[in-house]
């Protein structure tokens, strides 16, 4: 099925979402506030990059030359990658980062730097993730690319699905790697096969020459000039690059998964006719959940994904004013009866993550 052939309810809670987005319309006017970011996220974005370059200049210009230095050194740039594509290049996917669409654009292109694609980007995760929420053969974010992962009840059992809660985790080191690698030659062939725009006039051959020059740039940059500069042997480097990637991806995808595949998580399909029971704003609530409202500091650091409630019922708002609109959309949900999933810290949400697992391995 198409995303064509898939429509949401129109006439059910259709008053829930319509007064929502008026108290947060109201919230915006009354406290006079752009619902892109501000000069907090500009501070955060000067933050993460200083994260992901500063190590790499300074190996580069030998002022870091030990072996334990370079390698603390890689870790620190996964670190800062996966900061990158939290707090800047997300909401600049979505067009949240900034009023003007020129500094939209630029700061999109930060998902070069963590060796991603944005056009594939923007079609999985805007149009397919965010407009059909844990809907089997719609959102690629619960049909993982390896089989041995199972994050949808939908998706064939197999046997040794039965021990995923436990290596589950080594595959999610590998999300950015996959990224940098084969991920968008397949999603780009995948998408043309099924008609998809992309909301892009690029032909197919356009869109993989850019494809193929931006890896061969991030190679160049990540691999070709710390082998050549560095006095290491190569296999260190490769390791060390690894070890960036391993670092990064495992990060993301956990801030990630926590939200969506979890016991609270419902997994709805469309029945024969390609309609859905709840219209789209309820299916956000029932599909997503927030983690560790209350802490500050990893909210900040993790681009305010802890509130992927209010990430997904309003995506084109700065992930900087999350914390103040999720207590409208606790309020609304109170008061039309309908559920609003949380978990009071991370390292619960991850347990919760867990068990979820181990639960889609047997069930």
């Amino acid at each position: 099925m198409k995303q064509q052939d898939i429509s949401f309810a129109t006439k059910e809670n259709v008053e829930f979402i319509k007064e929502l987005r008026q108290k947060v319309s109201e919230y915006f006017n009354t406290n006079n506030l752009s619902k892109q970011g501000n000069s907090k996220l500009l501070l955060k974005t000067i933050f993460m990059f200083t994260l992901y370059l500063a190590p790499y200049l300074l190996m580069l210009t030998g002022v870091i030359n030990s072996l334990g230095l370079v390698f603390v050194a890689w870790i620190v740039m996964g670190l800062g990658m996966a900061g990158i594509g939290m707090a800047v290049m997300h909401d600049a996917n979505h067009f949240s980062y900034s009023k003007n669409k020129t500094i939209n654009k630029i700061m999109s292109y930060s998902l070069f730097m963590v060796g991603g694609f944005p056009t594939n980007w923007q079609h999985q995760h805007n149009t397919l993730h965010h407009g059909y929420t844990n809907i089997d053969g719609m959102d690629e974010d619960i049909s993982p690319p390896v089989s041995l992962l199972r994050f949808s009840p939908h998706k064939p059992l197999q046997k040794i699905h039965k021990f995923q809660f436990l290596y589950a985790w080594f595959f999610y080191g590998m999300m950015t790697l996959m990224w940098a690698t084969s991920k968008d030659f397949k999603q780009l062939n995948r998408y043309f096969k099924s008609d998809s725009s992309f909301g892009t006039n690029k032909s197919y051959t356009k869109l993989l020459v850019e494809i193929i020059l931006s890896k061969a740039i991030y190679y160049i940059i990540l691999l070709a000039l710390p082998m050549l500069m560095l006095p290491f042997a190569w296999y260190w480097i490769v390791l060390f690059f690894l070890v960036m990637q391993f670092t990064a991806g495992f990060i993301l995808t956990i801030i990630f998964q926590t939200a969506h595949v979890v016991p609270t998580s419902e997994y709805p399909l469309p029945n024969k006719e390609g309609s859905m029971e709840n219209n789209w704003a309820v299916h956000q609530l029932h599909t997503t959940s927030d983690f560790a409202p209350n802490n500050k500091i990893l909210s900040w650091l993790i681009g305010g994904l802890n509130f992927q409630v209010v990430h997904h019922l309003f995506p084109n708002i700065s992930h900087v004013h999350y914390p103040k609109i999720s207590k409208l959309v606790q309020s609304m949900t109170e008061k039309y009866n309908l559920p609003y999933h949380v978990q009071p810290g991370f390292f619960k949400a991850l347990w919760e993550h867990t068990k979820m697992l181990k639960r889609l391995g047997t069930a």
